[in-house]
């Protein structure tokens, strides 16, 4: 008894452990080619494969099976990533950066005890279903079915005013999405799509930031199921940011208005001297405007007090040729020494 007790215990232990495993089926062409296993820690960072991300290893057998197992994940939950590269010339980096036409990835949300499978789905597809003893896992790819429901808004009414009123709806149904999903996870994935500064979303996001409770809500959220992460961090150092990027221009407070104040102050301080050193220069400034482009750089260097051999070296022009160019300006100012020339253009 107490050995059938040790062989259950045995068989077992990888449950008892926190183990996962990660398995699924691709279509047969695949066959022998890498696929890989990464952790996306930094929600930026989840559009594309980052060398750096990479957990695990793999190879798609002869029957176009993989998988993946051990006890090295998060017991958290956690934003990972399956890759199938199927690049025909895999010594370089450039597949891993997602720059080949034949990898396809999957993106889902798991943890050290999850045992999730990727089965092929109809017309042969893989990695676009996921089954997954983790409720959350398959999140991310209703996401991204939404986030194609909105393109398809945008593109079927492209009018200005149409593009506001989607803003406006979509920001709502992707927010009120990630709430009922229960998982900040899931909410920083759709906050990195609508907060790119590379996409149209970007300029409302900004506005809808400064009267938005969701996003303040949010990071209390991660906080709670997240504490001390960095992408937590980097969250609340981001809308931090951003707050003050959508509030700038729009003072609120005395403080603010005692800022603006003092920039006036010194606006107007700067224009009375602009003004005064304009008039000042006004006086020689047609006396420059007798001299060729040549000889007013040369002009400029001899009040700098260059040495003719300074100027000649700093022109690329022999001595000789800067003295007779000094002749000309000379004659052209009625002045007839350097000492002449300084005063002249001091007044």
């Amino acid at each position: 008894m107490r050995f059938f007790v040790l062989i259950l215990l045995f068989v077992n232990s990888s449950v008892l452990l926190g183990q996962y495993r990660f398995s699924g089926e691709v279509s047969l062409e695949n066959a022998g080619n890498s696929i890989y296993l990464s952790v996306v820690e930094d929600y930026r960072k989840a559009s594309r494969v980052y060398l750096d991300q990479i957990v695990q290893q793999g190879t798609v057998d002869s029957l176009g099976h993989f998988s993946f197992s051990g006890d090295n994940l998060s017991d958290q939950n956690r934003i990972y990533r399956i890759h199938l590269d199927g690049c025909s010339d895999n010594s370089g980096g450039n597949h891993f950066l997602g720059q080949c036409n034949n990898s396809k990835s999957v993106l889902f949300i798991s943890n050290n005890k999850d045992t999730l499978n990727f089965p092929t789905s109809f017309e042969d597809q893989s990695l676009c279903t996921i089954t997954s003893t983790n409720p959350k896992s398959g999140l991310l790819l209703e996401i991204e079915e939404l986030k194609e429901h909105m393109a398809y808004d945008f593109a079927e009414y492209p009018s200005e005013a149409n593009h506001k009123l989607n803003l406006e709806k979509w920001f709502k149904t992707l927010h009120s999405f990630g709430e009922k999903a229960n998982e900040p996870l899931g909410e920083l994935y759709i906050y990195d799509f609508l907060s790119d500064k590379s996409n149209e979303t970007f300029r409302f996001y900004l506005e809808d930031l400064t009267k938005n409770n969701y996003y303040e809500d949010l990071s209390k959220r991660l906080l709670v199921d997240y504490p001390n992460t960095t992408f937590a961090q980097q969250y609340q150092a981001e809308i931090a940011t951003d707050r003050e990027l959508a509030n700038f221009g729009k003072p609120q407070s005395s403080k603010w208005n005692r800022t603006i104040i003092a920039l006036l102050a010194v606006s107007v301080l700067g224009n009375v001297v602009f003004f005064l050193g304009k008039k000042r220069k006004s006086g020689t400034s047609h006396l420059l405007e007798k001299l060729t482009p040549q000889e007013q750089k040369i002009a400029h260097l001899i009040l700098e007090n260059k040495t003719n051999k300074e100027i000649a070296s700093e022109l690329f022009v022999s001595v000789s040729t800067i003295k007779t160019h000094i002749n000309n300006l000379y004659k052209k100012l009625d002045v007839a020494s350097r000492d002449e020339m300084s005063v002249l253009f001091k007044k």
